[in-house]
């Protein structure tokens, strides 16, 4: 009798071995790795990262693990916790559009738990651990012909569960029947819906989905069980996410390797503290200004061709937040007119609230593009923008096909080192350590144990201080 796919998928964990590894996947890692950390930081002292703190830190156990990468330290659960809802909540954290959703937000902080909770482990273990949570993830993703979105499914979330027990598997060195069980066990605690995107509680989805891989793992080595085709069953998580009906259950896992889903794949490192929706059309804008000097007051309607996926998704149309501003293609176009720039002094309430913003995103007309880029996609063949100014010119800018810091259009290694330094910064580190931090997680496979990482300046008493707030 064949192997279930869980099954499958937990003797892939058991067996992936390091030098199995192909050298651009260990690059993509730590790229993952650098601007996860990066935003962590950088999102550390939002509201939404203090309460959920406040909330839970008198559960913690014993002091296992860096919260923020500081000397402060939790136990493993709660930093990766807390840890996740700091990556996500500026929505600033790389992507990987098959996957669905944001890889290394709930990866790194899972694995960076859990590498400062165990004896022994090396970088080398924590590129392995990343890679076989991705792989998996990218697996499960794939074999749904339906996109997650638009069914109210954050996949973030409830894939981001399974990949991040895997990863922890992985780094425990699990045999596959233990692997089998993390799996299994992950499979009921994922969750996290689409509505609540603009709010405080889609930075928890990858909180608790990098706490949840933490404590699937955590229970299959005490020995707790689940079933062992959790994934594939009937009445299992797929068919669950599911309910066209429409999913591959019969595929078997590819093992060894002919193609690398990481290699493949890899990921998207934002430009834009925004949803990756409007990121083709704010690079459509931008450098649609920066071509033609135009100034806010002269534009009377301002056009956006978008794929039809991506508008659903972008569902705020007249945010009043910063959180709500961060979904919302009317902003980002008013934004980039006002400022000229969107970063992270733009997604604030104070700037989303101004007149002249608000004025603008009245402005703006989406004309959706059912054409999908590809089987798997949420997005459009292209995005375009055109400018209506007043007096009857128009400017119409390229079509955008790609991103700026997509995979087919990388972040150099410097571009990467200045949006690192400026997340630090943001977040309240600055100086030598944000570069050896840097230098080491670029060098990740070479460490010899997870401790290793430097830790950067520990502000645990002013971190406190300011979750009571």
């Amino acid at each position: 009798m064949a192997a279930t796919l869980t099954r499958q998928l937990g003797s892939f964990i058991a067996d992936l071995a390091f030098d199995a590894v192909p050298e651009d996947a260990i690059a993509t890692v730590k790229t993952g790795m650098i601007d996860c950390i990066g935003v962590m930081v950088a999102g550390r002292r939002e509201p939404n990262v203090a309460i959920v703190d406040r909330c839970f830190r008198h559960l913690t156990e014993s002091p296992e693990s860096r919260l923020f990468l500081t000397g402060e330290r939790v136990s493993a659960p709660l930093a990766a916790l807390v840890n996740g809802v700091a990556a996500h909540v500026l929505d600033y954290d790389d992507v990987a559009e098959p996957l669905g959703g944001h890889p290394s937000t709930v990866l790194a902080p899972a694995i960076l738990a859990e590498a400062d909770a165990l004896a022994g482990i090396k970088g080398r273990d924590m590129v392995r651990a990343y890679v076989a949570g991705y792989e998996v993830w990218a697996e499960l993703a794939g074999r749904d012909r339906h996109r997650h979105h638009m069914k109210g499914w954050h996949p973030t979330s409830v894939f981001g569960v399974i990949g991040a027990a895997s990863a922890c598997a992985a780094l425990r060195g699990f045999s596959a029947e233990q692997a089998t069980h993390a799996l299994g066990i992950a499979a009921s605690e994922a969750c996290g819906v689409v509505a609540n995107f603009g709010s405080m509680t889609k930075s928890l989805h990858a909180g608790r989905a990098a706490q949840a891989g933490v404590l699937a793992c955590r229970l299959a080595a005490a020995g707790f069980t689940a079933a062992p085709d959790a994934l594939e069953h009937p009445r299992g998580l797929l068919a669950a996410l599911s309910p066209h009906g429409e999913i591959d259950l019969s595929s078997p896992v590819e093992w060894p390797r002919r193609e690398w889903r990481i290699s493949i794949y890899r990921l998207g490192v934002k430009k834009y503290p925004m949803c990756y929706a409007v990121h083709r059309a704010l690079d459509g804008v931008l450098d649609l200004l920066e071509a033609n000097s135009v100034a806010p007051d002269d534009v009377e309607q301002i056009d956006v061709l978008l794929g039809e996926k991506q508008a659903a998704i972008l569902r705020n149309h007249r945010p009043q937040t910063g959180l709500e501003a961060k979904f919302s293609i009317e902003f980002a176009m008013a934004a980039a007119l006002v400022a000229g720039r969107v970063g992270l002094a733009e997604l604030s309430d104070p700037f989303v609230l101004r007149s002249d913003v608000q004025g603008l995103m009245a402005r703006v007309r989406v004309e959706p593009i059912a054409e999908s880029g590809g089987e798997e996609s949420i997005f459009s063949p292209f995005d375009q923008v055109s400018l209506q100014l007043k007096g009857g010119r128009k400017l119409t800018g390229a079509r955008v096909e790609a991103a700026r810091g997509d995979r087919i259009k990388p972040l150099s290694r410097d571009e990467l080192w200045m949006k690192f330094q400026d997340c630090l910064v943001y977040g309240g580190k600055d100086g030598d350590k944000a570069r050896k931090l840097f230098e080491a997680l670029d060098r990740l496979e070479e460490l010899d144990s997870a401790a290793a990482l430097p830790s950067l300046t520990s502000e645990s008493t002013r971190f406190r201080e300011h979750a009571k707030a």
